[in-house]
């Protein structure tokens, strides 16, 4: 949930840079808000359409138990989107209309495309790709000239996607390869707009995100066992913490890149105590 926050933070930083505006409008508080919530109940939901597989697979979850109802959990699913979607709402139109197209991939995500080799990672993405731009919708002006960014996190959270997809068989080389690959392009493509733009104390954000993918990546590639592609994969999905640093630092916003940098430990303690993958 913490790296849904910092989505909104990086795309409204991205949409300030190529305004060439530097006054923060409070107002980004309640994507962040909707993000969150969004997010949350996209958890909610992939849980109520997993709940037959989790009585097999993980009993000892709050629904399989029955602590919560399915009736009782569907409605905090709706209420978590509804108020997603009604805190954009006091934003702009254009966010409203994202918020309920993230609610959709949630959606979609939860009860078929998981399940879909291809459509999984894709669409695992677009719910990243959208909540960027749901920051960038605070300049609704600048929208559709910057939409394009929007394939930067649907890239790298497919390639982070499909890696998960072998992580429990091992021996998915090819799998960790290609997203190899796909990492190299997302560092790429944030490199030449940090040169661009003349930021290069953004190259320490960009190193350490590039780091923190590629150590646990590479030593799965070297023994493709399910414990070091599982790391391959946590580190992936913390990892947008960086990138997003990262993209809040090209803006100039340095303090805000070290605030998101700072979640980071908070993330790995949750991550100790939830499953992440």
């Amino acid at each position: 949930m913490l790296t849904a926050l910092t989505d909104v933070l990086a795309g409204y930083a991205l949409a300030l840079l190529l305004a060439g505006a530097e006054n923060v409008n409070m107002q980004v508080i309640f994507l962040i808000l909707a993000s969150m919530c969004l997010y949350a109940g996209g958890i909610v939901f992939n849980d109520i359409f997993d709940l037959e597989l989790d009585k097999v697979e993980r009993p000892e979850r709050l629904l399989p138990r029955g602590i919560i109802s399915l009736k009782s959990a569907t409605i905090f699913g709706i209420s978590l989107f509804a108020a997603g979607i009604a805190l954009s709402a006091i934003v702009s139109s254009l966010s409203v209309i994202l918020a309920i197209a993230i609610a959709g991939a949630c959606l979609v995500y939860d009860k078929w495309a998981k399940h879909h080799t291809f459509l999984g990672p894709v669409v695992m993405g677009c719910c990243r790709g959208l909540n960027l731009l749901l920051g960038m919708s605070m300049l609704a002006s600048l929208y559709f000239p910057v939409s394009y960014l929007f394939f930067v996190p649907v890239v790298y959270i497919a390639a982070v996607t499909h890696i998960s997809q072998g992580e429990v068989y091992g021996n998915n080389r090819n799998a960790l390869r290609l997203s190899g690959l796909l990492y190299l392009l997302i560092i790429g493509v944030i490199s030449y707009l940090a040169y661009i733009y003349g930021q290069v104390l953004s190259g320490l954000f960009i190193l350490a995100f590039a780091v923190m993918i590629f150590s646990p990546l590479l030593k799965a590639l070297k023994s493709p066992e399910p414990p070091l592609i599982k790391k391959a994969v946590k580190a992936g999905v913390l990892g947008l913490i960086w990138m997003n640093a990262a993209w809040v630092s090209l803006a100039g916003f340095f303090m805000l890149a070290s605030f998101i940098v700072l979640l980071l430990p908070v993330c790995l303690w949750l991550g100790k105590r939830f499953a992440v993958t």
